[in-house]
């Protein structure tokens, strides 16, 4: 089919985009450069910059190139500065992705896989499942429900079918490690690289799952494929939680840097977090199963031959009361 994948010069976008390409899809690639590099967009994919946010731009996608399939991964996820950046939350995440479902019942799309979050599941609700009743507790979250509750009114009245995933907590070759605000691996890898100490927000004793892209981005790709996966929704990601601290033993060991913590002030975040994943294992196998040790190591040796990225600038701060101290401070 040909597909349009958005946020393709980003890090699950890419890679996915890659193995689009390897499953002998054709592939056009929407990405506005916020946090991406255009290095990341692979060979072979037809590349417009551009946002989700821009209707008529996408609208002109649709109309000049004949989408079969919607693969939707462009966002702005991190959950915590979400609480200070409504508006843009609401209007990049929630609004551009109406956007596109809008274009992709008016000209006909086959399919439209849609990668949400576990965040929408909230606190309190471990392990995950996907029957789960999701209480989301940050606006990244909400507009991420919100536009999946979206997805099946679009179902029953117009017949689009759709896939949804609910990542979490992915890291690997390809991040954004000069995003200071989301992805606590790239972070701990850029601020160990620069002699700094890795920064823990309270004890450290949060638990993740972090998963590998390898255990994510192949099984995102294949759901075009596989119309008993369609109308239905997904965890997927690592079985494994580990704490904070865990991560930054890890980071340490793999790019050979004596180990320096800053605590932090604790902040408003859901403490432990990890999902069940035995129905995507019904319906797409098992996954390779990278363990955290050998995916910190792969995605360290990446960093230290790429390098730290120039900084991206984050969205302006719209609401300045009880941000964090320490993302008020130059790092």
């Amino acid at each position: 089919m040909k597909t349009l994948v958005t946020g393709v010069a980003g890090f699950i976008g890419s890679h996915v985009a890659n193995h689009l390409l390897k499953n002998g899809h054709e592939v056009v690639g929407l990405d506005n450069l916020s946090g991406g590099f255009v290095r990341n967009v692979p060979t072979g994919v037809q590349f417009v910059r551009g946002s989700i946010c821009d209707q008529g731009l996408v609208e002109a996608l649709f109309e000049e190139n004949r989408i079969e399939a919607v693969l939707h991964l462009a966002a702005y996820a991190a959950e915590g500065l979400s609480h200070f950046i409504k508006r843009y939350n609401y209007e990049t995440n929630l609004g551009g992705s109406v956007n596109l479902l809008t274009a992709a019942v008016n000209h006909d799309v086959k399919i439209f896989t849609f990668t949400s979050s576990i965040a929408v599941y909230g606190a309190g609700q471990v392990p995950m499942t996907e029957d789960m009743r999701p209480e989301p507790e940050d606006p990244y979250g909400i507009s991420k429900f919100a536009f999946e509750m979206e997805l099946e009114a679009t179902r029953r009245i117009f017949g689009l079918p759709y896939v949804i995933f609910r990542p979490h907590n992915v890291y690997g070759e390809g991040q954004n490690i000069a995003d200071r605000y989301r992805n606590v691996v790239g972070i701990f890898m850029r601020q160990a690289l620069e002699g700094k100490p890795m920064s823990v927000f309270g004890d450290g004793r949060q638990t993740r799952a972090f998963s590998h892209i390898d255990d994510v981005a192949p099984i995102i790709a294949r759901s075009i494929d596989l119309p008993d996966c369609w109308n239905q929704i997904f965890n997927v990601g690592a079985d494994q939680p580990h704490e904070v601290l865990e991560i930054a033993e890890q980071v340490s060991k793999a790019l050979g840097i004596e180990k320096k913590i800053q605590h932090l002030e604790p902040r408003q975040e859901v403490i432990h977090t990890y999902a069940d994943h035995s129905k995507v294992r019904r319906y797409f196998g098992e996954p390779m199963g990278v363990t955290l040790e050998d995916g910190i190591r792969r995605m360290a040796e990446w960093v230290k031959q790429r390098g730290i990225p120039a900084a991206t600038p984050a969205p302006p701060v719209e609401i300045p009361r009880n941000l964090p101290p320490s993302w008020t401070r130059p790092e």
